[in-house]
């Protein structure tokens, strides 16, 4: 080889290698952002969250516990896949104050309300759920909770079961149920009105059937009888409405409520979210950003793993049902439990 063909050679290698480094260091750099951008979309997911110490608040005056074994975890530093029953008070409500919530009809912070309420109860196989809707005009007697600011609430008698949460917060709400129904409360979700109609379109809408036309002027939603598909703002009207069908009380859109639950169910198991982390980003930074638990689901990694435990749960192993309740003596407009019926069906959750 001459001088020449040698001066060519180097310089051909010394460009292969510059090309290897430059591909190197992209590729570098690429798994550096990459890494970077899961970081901070968990961290963003994370501090989306928003909890309260009930437990801390509650002390040990409550029903009992019921008994959970963690299941092995994939590592020790995992969050163990909890099993045994669960029961969980899921509220729907405009508590987190801003123009989202206020333009969906939400009110501010100091008038927060709980519009819907919910008892989650998973069985211990974790592969069917009994979800049970309390009106929220159920007369009951709302016994006294502690306030963060100090002091608490006195016992109230024959209050409306939805001023729990507007006089004392999650942590009256919780204690409200757990001394109504005896049924210890193992974690706390709630979510606010924007955070739901968010959800609804991140899925791509949700589809019901309704079975009467609805006419609900104040929400602005007309509906004829049959299968509509949804978006959030729609979704939200429909969970809300009252004057829209029956007799203008909160037992007709229970029920509306409990349709939409199913629905959504059904929507989330259509979509492989595991297989597609853009939808999963958008669908979980949609159900975080309103998010408010207890202490216990307070973390991403908390709410993958009781996630991970309901992943043998399909939308047609949850039964919906409503607490049995009468008309109250006291005011035709209002309800109060019907026994035995309301206790044997809590008795059955314990």
């Amino acid at each position: 080889m001459t001088d020449t063909e040698n001066v060519d050679e180097d310089r051909r290698v010394g460009r292969r290698s510059r090309v290897l480094k430059i591909a190197g260091l992209t590729l570098a750099g690429a798994l550096v952002l990459g890494v970077a951008t899961a970081g901070w979309a968990y961290w963003h997911l994370n501090s989306n969250i928003k909890s309260v110490d009930i437990d801390s608040a509650l002390g040990t005056d409550r029903p009992a516990k019921a008994v959970t074994t963690p299941s092995a975890s994939a590592s020790a530093s995992a969050v163990p896949v909890p099993t045994g029953s669960l029961n969980i008070l899921a509220l729907g409500s405009d508590s987190r104050s801003g123009k989202e919530n206020k333009a969906l009809g939400g009110g501010d912070s100091s008038g927060a309300r709980s519009d819907t309420a919910m008892v989650v109860h998973i069985d211990a196989g974790r592969k069917k759920a009994t979800i049970v809707s309390i009106p929220r005009d159920t007369l009951v007697t709302r016994p006294s909770c502690p306030l963060s600011s100090g002091g608490s609430t006195s016992v109230a008698y024959n209050a409306m079961f939805n001023t729990a949460y507007s006089v004392g917060g999650p942590v009256c709400a919780v204690k409200t149920v757990e001394s109504i129904t005896g049924v210890r409360m193992d974690h706390y979700i709630e979510i606010d009105f924007a955070g739901f109609a968010k959800l609804v379109n991140a899925l791509g809408g949700v589809t019901v059937t309704t079975t009467q036309d609805i006419d609900d002027d104040d929400s602005h939603l007309h509906l004829k009888k049959g299968t509509h598909h949804l978006d959030g703002k729609q979704a939200l009207a429909l969970a809300r409405t009252r004057h829209g069908i029956g007799d203008g009380s909160d037992l007709g859109r229970i029920g509306l409520q409990q349709m939409l639950v199913k629905a959504l169910l059904t929507q989330i198991s259509t979509h492989d979210l595991l297989t597609d982390p853009t939808k999963l980003y958008e669908v979980t930074d949609a159900v975080t950003d309103s998010l408010t638990t207890d202490t216990g689901l307070d973390s991403l990694s908390e709410l993958i793993s009781l996630g991970q435990s309901l992943k043998s749960l399909s939308a047609d192993a949850v039964t919906t049902v409503t607490m049995p309740n009468v008309t109250a003596p006291s005011d035709p407009n209002r309800v109060v439990a019907k026994e035995p019926a309301a206790s044997d069906l809590w008795e059955s959750l314990r």
